[in-house]
């Protein structure tokens, strides 16, 4: 604990058996505005009521309440907040297991000259 009124041991002494930086003992936190309180206080309803919304979406919502903010700032909000808006993940590895899973027929033959082996492709989708 520092001694700010100590005569043995001047501060920057203390402040190094501490490890700490000179500059940061003199610092006072500032607490948040008014209009910044009521500003993620907003925030924090719009995201309750529409979880999947982004801070560009917020901060359109705000714009048009009159509430001059820049996406930035919504987004800075947001992550002091802790919200983040949901949405589906990639789903492109997972396979359908009904369907059938053909052979490859060329697996082991040597292709040595022009026209030996030909494609063609019949993909189509089904409708579900």
């Amino acid at each position: 604990m520092l001694d700010w009124h100590s005569t043995e041991l001047p501060l920057t002494a203390q402040a190094d058996i501490l490890s700490l930086h000179r500059s940061s003992l003199y610092y006072k936190p500032v607490p948040p505005s008014l209009e910044e309180v009521r500003l993620k206080h907003r925030i924090d309803e719009i995201y309750t009521e529409h979880p999947f919304l982004g801070s560009r979406k917020i901060a359109a919502i705000l714009n048009r309440e009159d509430l001059q903010v820049h996406r930035n700032t919504v987004q800075k909000y947001m992550q002091e907040m802790g919200l983040a808006a949901i949405y589906p993940g990639p789903n492109l590895s997972k396979r359908n297991l009904q369907h059938r899973i053909y052979p490859y027929l060329l697996r082991g033959l040597a292709i040595t000259k022009p026209d030996h082996v030909w494609s063609v492709d019949i993909t189509y989708s089904t409708p579900s």
